[in-house]
């Protein structure tokens, strides 16, 4: 069975016999393809690729598939392809273009020069940089499920070649859950620290918990007293970059350096969590870091400094090493970029990811939210997300919380009891079988 599609549904090897095979050796460079002309892919395959996205429209795979009742057989290295997008492997033949190089000068001076920029020279140098972010073809705005909707198209295509309706997996989420949200923080400056407790107070107002993500050097101070209030209002405190400078993984040595200061503040103040300041990322890297969760990968980054994106709106794993995605867009971004004060671009979100049984996933800032107007949005989504908790039965955990389900979940293990499956393993009493079923040609899921 293919690790990849094991691992996101938590299959019984025994319930799902076909093999999934493809080249042992490939040649010649990755670059994007078609799995179906709906879902594109970023590796290599024999039936071509294309440097650019958008020339991928016309390299579709699927004709080149071959199957029989035992053996698909895919032109591609469908384990390759899902790292690739999840890691953000098709970033760099992107960022060689001479628009990225100019962006990466922009950021880089924006940084040289933003302790002495007024805060409103900053906002349009933002708009600037971000002007193009409507144009951006891939990852698909304002959601990408390119990864999720690879797993689904095999298993549906794998359950149609060995002709059985219905396939048992491990739910994604604890107790039937139908989705996940989480809330975090970052804390910007000390105007946002000082604001936390009464940031604390609303989110509790409307039934919400969330992690503060502090900044350890230079910005402010982080007292210990500061970090037992987070925990002791029953919120979870984490670290937030190291000194949030936007040069943590700019060169390989002084990345090293910074990693060793980071894992140390991470036993300092014994937390579990980690983001980078501004989500700048190089997962490749992440075999330095000894956090046990990270919240730095966008889901789609039009929005982010790093354009990118991780195109899957599920947990995964980098190593050892948790990742939490984004998958709303922050409120920095919707307030001053997109210069909207509504939860509309939310609830879009909110509604997509809903259908995907997936993970929602914010991040807000005390710093931003101490403004009247800003605050009222915020409140109007509290709003919304507790009365969707209430009535739709969302689970609503800690980000720690979800990183310990993922752990336990990819240990868990269906067995067959009679005509009946149950589930063995840590937390496992938490746990419910599903099944995949095609419905109307598409894969679609059912709870037990």
């Amino acid at each position: 069975m293919n690790r990849s599609l094991f691992d996101y549904f938590r299959l019984a090897p025994e319930s799902f016999s076909l093999s999934i095979t493809s080249p042992k050796k490939q040649s010649g460079e990755p670059g994007f393809f078609r799995f179906t002309p709906q879902l594109p892919c970023f590796g290599k395959c024999e039936s071509g690729v294309a440097t650019a996205f958008l020339a991928s429209g016309e390299l579709d795979a699927f004709p080149h598939i071959r199957s029989n009742r035992q053996e698909i057989w895919l032109p591609f290295d469908f384990d390759e392809v899902i790292n690739n997008l999840r890691l953000e492997h098709y970033r760099p033949s992107a960022d060689a273009s001479k628009k990225s190089l100019s962006r990466e000068l922009v950021r880089r001076s924006y940084y040289f020069f933003r302790a002495v920029f007024p805060v409103f020279v900053r906002r349009q140098m933002q708009k600037i940089y971000f002007r193009d972010w409507k144009n951006l073809p891939f990852p698909s705005w304002p959601v990408d499920f390119t990864v999720d909707d690879l797993h689904r198209e095999l298993l549906r295509l794998s359950m149609e070649k060995l002709g059985i309706e219905k396939v048992p997996f491990i739910w994604f989420w604890p107790n039937g859950a139908p989705n996940c949200v989480i809330m975090t923080h970052d804390v910007e400056t000390a105007a946002g620290r000082d604001f936390t407790s009464t940031h604390i107070d609303i989110d509790a107002s409307y039934g919400i918990r969330g992690s503060f993500q502090a900044v350890p050097e230079k910005r402010y101070e982080v007292p210990d007293d500061y970090v037992r209030m987070i925990r002791s209002r029953g919120c979870e405190f984490n670290v937030h970059d190291l000194n949030h400078d936007g040069h943590l993984y700019r060169e390989r040595k002084e990345f090293l350096r910074r990693a060793a200061k980071i894992n140390a503040y991470i036993q300092k103040f014994n937390c579990d969590g980690f983001r980078s300041g501004a989500m700048y990322r190089n997962q490749d890297w992440y075999d330095a870091f000894e956090f046990s969760y990270d919240m730095s990968v966008p889901n789609v980054a039009h929005l982010e400094p790093l354009r990118g994106g991780c195109c899957t709106a599920m947990p995964y794993f980098i190593g050892n090493i948790v990742e939490l995605p984004l998958t709303c867009t922050q409120d920095y971004s919707l307030f001053h970029i997109l210069n909207d004060y509504s939860i509309d671009l939310w609830k879009r979100q909110i509604g997509l990811l809903k259908e995907r049984n997936a993970l929602i996933s914010f991040i807000t800032h005390p710093d931003y939210l101490i403004e009247k107007r800003a605050r009222n949005t915020y409140t109007q989504l509290l709003a919304y997300l507790r009365q969707m908790i209430e009535t739709e039965g969302s689970w609503s955990p800690l980000p720690g919380e979800v990183n310990r389900w993922w752990r336990s979940r990819s240990q868990m293990k269906l067995v067959r009891n009679g005509d009946a499956w149950s589930i063995e393993g840590p937390d496992s009493a938490r746990a419910k079988v599903a099944y995949a079923v095609i419905e109307d040609g598409r894969l679609a899921y059912q709870l037990s």
